[in-house]
């Protein structure tokens, strides 16, 4: 029985102990939430009082922006030839002599290099041997012809052997005919020992020596690339061709001709003005891009193939554009605000509609006429209706553009 009550003691412990730990454990929860939520409010009383105590909460603002704005577009490119080959030989042999050297401007059909043509000196000798003998045999059999002519109108012969030997010229005429071809091969492989440029333009540094092997249709003698004009190579995305270049296709027309300005890797903008003269013929399926290519004029030489450039496409232009820094726009619950400097230097909250994006900015469509201030900065702990000390700062100073890029 002593059992008994001991089991009935300890089992009533045991549900006590796992009460009192179940309720201590909700007590420190609500011991924790009670400090977060205290802390919370003692912060926003604190920051509060500054606000009051301390005056107006110091912001940089900026004038809203009223003007024509055409829409330019900026992208990574690549200054390329409109022409490049690389120069290869079409004998193979060593090379003997070299006429140019690396970085030469040449013209087409003029000499770069030599092979060593003795091996094709000798083979055509001995083609010229060849077709010499075959037209002596040839000749011979003529002659053997009009005997045998004369033999069998004298019946001195039967027409079978009159037959056979017209028949042996005839086999002598086409062996003379493949002794020609043979020597015009040598000749022209011959003539292929010294290489000529296929057309004007600049040579790479990466020319062969004299000395080198060349095999034939194998071997790069030299790079060999057009100078001017050069083309400078971009992608833009699906809806930016559609937007911007597709409204210039013309019926009957292949290619959208659109006004395109670069700007080179010391930042400064090339002079003149280039166009688009070719668009690939497919987007390019993992990045949805579709490849341009705009000619520029280069006859001072200063575009280099390999070289970057940043081209810029310049779209419409929006008349009268109202426009604020992105950055000044705040988004809550798909509406779009904007924070003002209103009447005694206080915030006030300005619902906005936006339109296309144009660099650093945001085209305004409605809520804005032009004459405001935003709030650019200082806007974490802005709400409606604070003092603020406004600095009034520029767009140079914040680095704001208007050319929306793409890397």
């Amino acid at each position: 029985m002593n059992n008994g009550i001991i089991k009935d003691f300890y089992f009533l412990y045991e549900e006590e102990y796992d009460l009192l730990s179940k309720k201590g454990i909700v007590i420190c929860v609500v011991v924790v939430i009670a400090a977060v939520i205290g802390g919370y409010m003692f912060l926003m009383s604190q920051m509060a009082g500054q606000r009051q105590g301390g005056g107006a909460l110091p912001v940089k603002a900026m004038n809203v922006i009223k003007r024509d704005t055409p829409v330019t577009l900026e992208y990574p490119g690549t200054v390329i030839g409109k022409d490049t080959t690389k120069v290869t030989s079409k004998v193979s042999g060593t090379i003997v002599e070299k006429y140019i050297k690396g970085g030469d401007q040449v013209q087409a059909g003029q000499a770069l290099y030599r092979i060593d043509p003795r091996t094709y000196q000798a083979a055509l000798l001995n083609a010229q041997a060849n077709l010499a003998q075959a037209q002596a045999n040839l000749n011979n059999a003529k002659v053997d012809l009009a005997r045998d002519e004369q033999l069998y109108a004298a019946e001195a012969i039967s027409e079978q052997v009159l037959t056979s030997q017209r028949a042996q010229v005839n086999s002598l005429a086409a062996n003379v005919s493949a002794m020609e071809a043979l020597v015009q091969t040598a000749q022209q492989n011959l003539d292929d020992t010294v290489v000529y440029a296929p057309m004007s333009g600049k040579l790479s540094v990466d020319d062969v020596a004299v000395g080198t092997y060349a095999a034939a249709g194998t071997t790069s003698l030299v790079t060999i690339g057009t100078s001017n004009p050069m083309m400078v190579q971009f992608s833009v995305s699906e809806a930016e061709y559609l937007k911007y270049v597709g409204e210039s296709v013309v019926p009957g027309q292949a290619l959208p001709s659109k006004n395109v300005r670069i700007v080179l890797s010391d930042g400064k903008e090339y002079p003149g003005l280039g166009n688009v003269v070719a668009v690939d013929r497919a987007m390019e399926g993992k990045t949805s891009s579709l490849m341009l290519k705009a000619e520029f004029d280069n006859s001072k030489g200063i575009l280099i193939p390999g070289m970057f450039a940043r081209a810029r496409l310049v779209g419409d232009t929006i008349k009268g554009a109202i426009l604020v820094p992105q950055r000044a726009v705040q988004q809550l619950l798909g509406k779009s605000f904007v924070m003002v400097v209103g009447e005694g230097n206080k915030s006030a909250v300005v619902p906005v509609e936006l339109g296309e994006s144009v660099g650093s900015y945001y085209v305004i469509k409605s809520g804005l006429n032009g004459s405001e201030q935003v709030v650019v900065e200082g806007l974490t702990n802005l709400t409606e209706g604070v003092e603020m000390a406004v600095t009034t700062v520029s767009a140079d100073e914040m680095g704001f553009s208007f050319i929306e890029k793409h890397d």
